[in-house]
């Protein structure tokens, strides 16, 4: 978990065009299978680890215009720290931020089942009252990747699944209208599976969407459209206002007018811009 702001992310030129293939099994070295989303399927138990668990040190992360902390928690849990963003809701060097966009983004995340989003529950340390959220290990952000401001390339191997991965992201950047994609809040672990941080200036009533899209996922396409009011009030009506719940179903429909629009000029139409 990294709390880092640091180049925009530019994504995503060719890479982009291997997912039109479909992704192919690969075996994993020992190495490899070090993956960071050991939440999946472990929700409901990692989020109360994270609104129970015992802190015993807090440093400060050092980077990023919030000042986030990192709290490692009582050895014996299903993993040993994470980040802590008690940023009230306001105005930070002209954006708009607050702890409750993180939480509004992991329980999207789970309504969508993209499983990007780590756990992020709500909490009160020592009289403040933030977002606590699960610290993936092992990872690195495309910085230390050595990306200058675009999607570092995965092997061969992991070329069409990681493409695929980085469109879900793109199409779910744009629904939250997350102002701020960059090379220190988008993570891979050492099996290629990516993780997304940091969305404290994600979901206010913003039209703007950060990416431009060239190929989509059918499935979360078809979840993102199911969306409606009574079903995002029913998972972030908590955390979100009926201005930026409202501004959800926006984007998401200018997110469909671009999608129309990609079909059309697309060289193979919907079979080119689709993928499964």
């Amino acid at each position: 978990m990294r709390g880092a702001r640091p180049v925009k992310l530019s994504v995503l030129g060719a890479a982009s065009a291997l997912a039109l293939f479909a992704p192919v099994m690969v075996a994993q070295t020992p190495e490899e299978q070090a993956n960071a989303k050991t939440w999946i399927g472990k929700a409901a138990e990692y989020e109360e680890y994270l609104r129970t668990a015992e802190v015993v040190k807090m440093e400060d992360i050092g980077v990023g215009v919030t000042h986030p902390h990192r709290a490692y928690l009582k050895p014996g849990g299903p993993f040993e720290s994470m980040a802590w963003k008690p940023i009230k809701p306001g105005r930070y060097e002209g954006f708009q931020e607050s702890y409750k966009s993180e939480i509004a983004a992991y329980e999207i995340d789970k309504l969508l089942e993209l499983n990007m989003v780590p756990p992020t529950v709500e909490r009160t340390i020592k009289g403040e009252t933030g977002a606590a959220i699960m610290w993936c290990s092992p990872t690195k952000n495309f910085k230390e990747m050595g990306s200058k401001g675009g999607v570092p390339p995965a092997p061969p191997r992991y070329a069409a699944t990681w493409s695929h991965q980085i469109s879900r992201a793109k199409l779910f950047d744009n629904l939250i209208g997350n102002v701020d994609p960059n090379l220190g809040n988008w993570l891979t672990d050492p099996g290629w599976d990516l993780i997304l941080i940091d969305h404290t200036r994600a979901l206010t009533s913003t039209k703007d969407m950060p990416h431009k899209l060239m190929t989509v996922d059918a499935a979360l396409w078809d979840r993102m459209k199911a969306l409606d009011e009574a079903k995002l009030t029913a998972a972030v009506g908590k955390w979100l206002d009926k201005g930026e719940i409202k501004a959800i179903l926006e984007r998401r429909d200018k997110i469909a007018q671009d999608i129309d629009k990609l079909v059309k000029s697309t060289p193979g139409g919907a079979d080119a811009v689709f993928f499964k």
